[in-house]
């Protein structure tokens, strides 16, 4: 099948389309990352997006669905340079996209895309599978919404509260897309988990008689947030407060302080950030918005910085008992330096 990708500033490219005809239109994101790349279609984090692997070649490993980070393919479209036609094992990655009516275009310059996105920043795009068609293509992308404006967490929360039972301490989430190993990540050390969706309140929380909170991850702006941050400023001081990618931004904002867009955002298995204490971990991270970390009130202090570009990687603020961190220390597909670090720390601020 012809496939066209087009972009808002009038770029387009022409590939092979894979999986199923139909059209989609959202932002153009790249990850960096080698391996995961379930993991990553998989990650609600990137709703709204068209996802572009910078990889030369994906879906070598085949479709293991026990990696799934959700029950689905959550981007809107992927594209590669190549997809790997004969897997190492397993179903092809085109042959799932077939079966589920996905769409995806290989045989595209990569490397130019992403080349282009750092220079001018994040850009909308739209793909058209089945069709050629270039001038379609950039109407679509320069019609679709900014992503700043899409109320996207609906979308990918759960619709009702659940409950996974562990023997030891209750942790209530609050799901704004969150990422399935997460919640295995709390499981396996014994946690007693509560989920609940985007627009749980306060007293329902703690109808649960949680011993600490976490806000997941998820798409889109994070001030689209608006029931979980008024949820969470009703409960900070009342229990310890943790917080992953957007968590720690709802978290944050709950605060009073403020976010920001990224030029292109960090997104990739390979992010270096420095801890308070000097030591440097390799991180997972998918995030396009950044907490102003002027804008942290009195009492909160950075405990994770980004070393590529200096931007806050979480922040902790003692006396109310917060912790938070940009990046994803579940890491299921990437490197996992940060798993225990996190989950561990969790597990003792509620002994």
């Amino acid at each position: 099948m012809k496939a066209v990708l087009g972009l808002e500033d009038g770029t387009y490219v022409v590939g092979e389309g894979f999986g199923a005809e139909g059209t989609c239109a959202g932002e153009l994101v790249f990850s960096t990352q080698m391996t995961g790349y379930m993991e990553a279609l998989t990650d609600a984090s990137y709703a709204g997006q068209i996802l572009m692997f910078t990889f030369p070649q994906i879906g070598n490993y085949g479709v293991d669905e026990k990696n799934f980070q959700s029950p689905a393919v959550q981007t809107l479209g992927c594209v590669a340079q190549e997809i790997c036609d004969q897997p190492a094992t397993g179903q092809s990655l085109k042959r799932y996209y077939e079966e589920h009516g996905l769409l995806g275009i290989e045989g595209v310059d990569t490397r130019a895309l992403t080349i282009k996105t750092r220079q001018h920043g994040t850009l909308r795009a739209a793909l058209i599978v089945g069709s050629g068609d270039p001038e379609h293509a950039i109407a679509l992308a320069r019609a679709v919404p900014p992503i700043s404006t899409q109320a996207l967490i609906p979308q990918v929360s759960c619709k009702d509260a659940y409950r996974v039972p562990g023997p030891g301490r209750r942790v209530a989430v609050i799901d704004l897309g969150i990422k399935r190993h997460m919640v295995v990540s709390l499981n396996k050390r014994g946690a007693d988990i509560g989920v609940f969706p985007y627009n749980t309140t306060a007293e329902e929380i703690k109808g649960f008689e949680p011993d600490a909170l976490l806000i997941s991850n998820g798409p889109g702006d994070p001030v689209q947030a608006r029931e979980a941050i008024r949820c969470v400023s009703d409960l900070i001081g009342t229990m310890p407060v943790f917080g992953i990618c957007m968590g720690n931004q709802v978290t944050a904002l709950a605060l009073g302080a403020e976010t920001h867009k990224l030029k292109f955002g960090h997104r990739g298995t390979n992010q270096p950030v420095r801890y308070s204490d000097g030591k440097i971990f390799i991180t997972t991270q998918n995030h396009g918005f950044v907490v102003d970390q002027d804008t942290l009130p009195e009492g909160c202090a950075c405990s994770y910085t980004n070393l590529n570009d200096g931007t806050l990687e979480g922040f902790e603020s003692p006396d109310l008992g917060i912790s938070c961190v940009q990046f994803h220390p579940e890491a299921h597909g990437g490197p996992r330096d940060t798993e225990c670090h996190f989950f561990d720390m969790i597990m003792r601020r509620m002994a």
